[in-house]
């Protein structure tokens, strides 16, 4: 096609009659690659070649405006106000089908049932074919094409009469606005206009950014979008779209539904993957489960699926009754949205000292559950989806997912009701409460004292990186802490044999080598024991820059924020989150209690990194060294100043290799970076030149 708009664009192809052939060449590509890439999902091209051509075919219709078509992809977006919604009368009337809201097997089978009991099938007749679908979440849709090209897109309305919105409907990419050559001349396409979950995230962001409304959930976002009288703004709502079925036909003729959703995939229209057909009423059972089990990883919402029977002669032959098919049916699934009362607004407070309001709801059953609480993530959230103690809130449950409030009902507020505020305490440990600055969260400053915090605290402090406490994980914290042997992280240094062989699973032997490892933990270093405390923002290297620049743990206790600034590294969030921590009672209660314990250090005088043997230098460890541990290694480079980087660089100093070393060395010798074994670092770190190596 590159070549082709060459062509086409080149001196001496001027003139109406050659701007008609290039136009027309140009909407057939950019139609082509509009369906691979809204449709298909599988682009065969880059966006800048797609705009290339698109800016193109904008050029030349600006230069011969009587050449523009209202199919062209150029216009797609009118940004045209519509004065309002103008009545359309369906040729053929958009019935509802009949919602069958038992969300287990006996729904499918009754429908089953039903159906072969109208056709009068004994039990050794066969299976009756139907086709199934996802029943999606959206605004029902008409689009009408006559002599291939989209003339009218009109709501569902009452089903006898919708609303157009055919200039918002053209700003749909999913949508074709002109029809292959084998399209029948009259062809009324049924469907689904949609929002995906992904596009919808993105929308309610882009309007909290700008401080506009945000949307409950993705069909109300599309129902607002289709109904714009300003297809400018329904074009920046990103909609979606998915055929099902036809209205009026004329110059066609089909067997079967799954024919019909055949042959609207290959006119170009978008048809649900999961499509298909079944027999049975074990097989629409199977259906349903499947498609239940998948529902959350869908990338757009669905609330069902639908059976209908696949014969169009069938379907002719049972009829209609109260304005709905004898021959389709929905199949719910539980809702995964409901309303309720908030009746209140607590607080929790998490393993990492997160605090999270949570809505006390009047007791509702969504998403296959009776819900009662409902998180509301944090104060910012509150704020933006305005919920306040009495309101009615949409209240959202989808699989797993811990329920949400996602907005309130308008209107439903009973007089003044004060906005929630954070609590300045933990609501749990009574630590002040702080919010960082550019976050959302509020946290808990008790993090050695809090009960709320104490498994993690626990965990953090025996990890590798750490006090390397061997035989403290997950289950045995669980245990400790739940059974009350541990409050604090001192009780860890104080419990005895017999507490640990008293719990599920733990033998003598087992429960000695725990009491042998927290015995072997009291000797560390001042970096690891630092690193251990979970002070916000402290990591390993953090840890080691304090160490190195106060040399002793009371000097960095008792430091200023001013001091804590001059540690390198340090910046304005990190040495405030340092002076918070030391500046709580209970956390300095808990340092001295280990150090009661028997934790210690070796301490010295502060250091001046500008001194240490290996200040401002880079190094690369890869492969296994013959004596030191990747860890002690990185330790004893780290005490010399030097930066341990995990990647080889032109900045790189030294690569220390061990054996197997593999990319890391080959990259080091590429790029002519000096390469030491374990004896030449050694040597490097006691102060002295390698031999090989220019000092």
């Amino acid at each position: 096609m590159t070549e082709n708009l060459e062509l086409f664009s080149a001196p001496g192809h001027d003139g109406k009659a050659q701007a008609a052939i290039e136009i027309e060449a140009l909407r057939e590509q950019l139609n082509r690659w509009a369906h691979e890439y809204y449709v298909r999902d599988a682009p065969s091209v880059p966006d800048a070649e797609y705009d290339r051509a698109f800016l193109r075919l904008q050029a030349l219709e600006a230069e011969h405006p009587e050449l523009v078509t209202p199919d062209s992809p150029t216009q797609r977006v009118l940004g045209a106000v519509m004065e309002g919604l103008a009545p359309v009368r369906h040729a053929v009337p958009m019935l509802s089908i009949r919602t069958e809201t038992d969300t287990e097997a006996s729904g499918a089978e009754a429908f089953d049932a039903r159906i072969r009991r109208e056709l009068k099938l004994t039990p050794d007749d066969p299976p009756v074919e139907y086709v199934v679908e996802p029943k999606f979440d959206g605004l029902a849709m008409s689009l009408r094409y006559e002599q291939g090209k989209l003339v009218q897109a009109a709501t569902r309305g009452d089903g006898e009469v919708g609303e157009d919105v055919t200039h918002n409907i053209r700003t749909i990419r999913q949508i074709p606005l002109a029809l292959p050559a084998d399209a029948p001349p009259v062809l009324e396409v049924r469907g689904e206009v949609y929002m995906a979950r992904a596009d919808f995230d993105a929308l309610n962001e882009r309007q909290r950014a700008q401080g506009g409304k945000t949307f409950v959930n993705p069909r109300n976002a599309a129902a607002g979008a289709v109904r714009q009288l300003d297809s400018g703004i329904a074009a920046q709502r990103p909609l979606s779209f998915f055929a099902y079925g036809l209205g009026e036909v004329q110059g066609a003729q089909f067997a079967t539904h799954h024919a019909v959703l055949q042959q609207l995939k290959l006119w170009g229209f978008p048809v649900a993957a999961q499509a298909g057909i079944a027999l049975g009423a074990s097989e629409l059972i199977a259906f349903h489960q499947r498609i239940g089990a998948a529902r959350d990883a869908l990338p757009y919402d669905i609330d069902g699926v639908v059976y209908k029977v696949n014969s169009l002669a069938l379907q002719q032959q049972l009829g209609f009754v109260t304005r709905e098919p004898r021959w389709a049916v929905a199949h719910k699934y539980p809702a995964q949205e409901m309303a309720t009362r908030v009746e209140a607004i607590d607080v929790q407070v998490g393993r990492t000292g997160k605090l999270t309001p949570v809505a006390r709801l009047a007791p509702v059953f969504v998403g296959g559950v009776t819900v009662t609480n409902a998180t509301l993530h944090n104060l910012f959230e509150i704020r933006k989806k305005g919920v306040r103690v009495g309101d009615t809130a949409i209240v959202r449950r989808a699989g797993d997912v811990i329920p949400e409030v996602v907005g309130v009902v308008p209107g439903q507020r009973a007089g003044y009701v004060p906005n929630f505020r954070m609590p300045a305490q933990c609501p749990v440990c009574g630590s002040a409460v702080v919010r960082e600055k550019g976050e959302a969260n509020h946290r808990c400053t008790g993090g050695l004292f809090c009960p709320a915090q104490r498994k993690e605290a626990i965990l953090h402090f025996a990890a590798r990186r750490a006090m390397d406490i061997e035989g403290l994980g997950d289950k045995l914290v669980d245990q400790l802490v739940d059974q009350g042997v541990i409050r604090t992280l001192p009780d860890l240094y104080r419990m005895g044999l017999t507490a640990l062989i008293t719990l599920e699973r733990m033998a003598e032997k087992s429960a000695q080598n725990v009491l042998a490892a927290l015995e072997k933990s009291k000797r560390t270093t001042l970096p690891r024991f630092l690193f251990g405390l979970g002070i916000r923002h402290v990591g390993e290297a953090t840890a080691k820059d304090l160490a190195r620049h106060f040399g002793g743990l009371d000097a960095i206790m008792d430091a200023t924020v001013e001091q804590l600034l001059q540690v390198n590294d340090v910046g304005p969030v990190v040495a405030e989150a340092i002076h918070t921590f030391f500046a709580q009672p209970h956390n300095r209660e808990v340092v001295e209690q280990l150090r009661a314990c028997g934790v210690a250090w070796e301490e010295g005088a502060p250091a001046e990194r500008a001194t240490l043997p290996l200040a401002g230098k880079t190094v690369v460890l890869t492969g296994t060294l013959p004596t030191l541990s990747r860890d002690a290694a990185k330790d004893l480079l780290e005490a010399a100043g030097a930066k341990v980087a995990g990647s080889v660089s032109k900045k790189t100093h030294y690569v220390v290799a061990g054996e197997e070393a593999g990319s890391k060395l080959a990259k080091a010798q590429e790029l002519g970076v000096p390469v030491l074994d374990e004896a030449g670092m050694l040597t490097l770190l006691a102060g002295s030149t390698p031999a090989g190596q220019q000092p």
